[in-house]
């Protein structure tokens, strides 16, 4: 059973979120979402839209998520987690110009990052081993969303990842971590139980390595 460390319980799949609801715009296709005639192959703009026709949501139903987390500059924070995970970062480009191009948005939604058009204000990565779409880049497998918010973090995350090196390898990673713009906050050493270091990332979310 893996142990509980200060900013909660040991889940691989938690995550530094904030109070915040996904703000995630209309026109950003979301990959979850079923098919809707009335949009064409785009599917519904966003989960809380999504019709499963003829039913309704059940305990078992196992439902498609990805993680939302607000940010001051997505694509940085974008860039961090998916170094820090070996995830690969999103690329919106084709679908920004299928958008421009048939007037669904204007240049004021994009923004330029690295070279590359981008959705002003939010960026993406995913698990390199999961599918995704390929006119769109959006991932339909683990994934996690940044988006830009005006108000600051305030206080300690309520939801945070925990990063599992190898056996051995905690100071590794840790270090690796670092060079990638971790700061360390504090070590805990429970013995059997577990050891850990508690983290921020470079916007000041905490998350664990343990």
């Amino acid at each position: 059973m893996p142990a509980a460390g200060p900013l909660g319980p040991r889940t691989p799949a938690s995550r530094p979120a904030r109070r915040t609801a996904d703000r995630t715009p209309e026109w950003l296709p979301d990959p979850d979402a079923p098919d809707d005639p009335e949009r064409g192959d785009r599917g519904s703009p966003h989960p809380s839209t999504a019709r499963v026709p003829g039913s309704a949501i059940t305990s078992r139903m196992t439902l498609s998520w990805k993680l939302v987390i607000d940010s001051r500059n997505a694509p940085a924070l974008a860039d961090f987690w998916a170094e820090a995970l070996g995830y690969e970062v999103e690329n919106p480009g084709p679908l920004i110009e299928q958008l421009l191009t048939a007037g669904h948005i204007g240049e004021e939604a994009i923004a330029e990052y690295r070279g590359h058009k981008t959705f002003r204000g939010y960026a993406a990565i995913r698990h390199p081993d999961d599918p995704f779409d390929e006119t769109s880049g959006i991932g339909r497998g683990r994934r996690l969303l940044f988006q830009d918010v005006p108000e600051a973090k305030t206080g300690k995350n309520r939801l945070h990842l925990d990063i599992h090196a190898e056996p051995g390898g905690l100071d590794a990673l840790v270090a690796r971590l670092e060079t990638l713009g971790a700061t360390r906050v504090s070590e805990v050493d429970k013995g059997p139980a577990g050891h850990w270091w508690v983290l921020r990332d470079p916007e000041g979310n905490e998350f664990c390595a343990a």
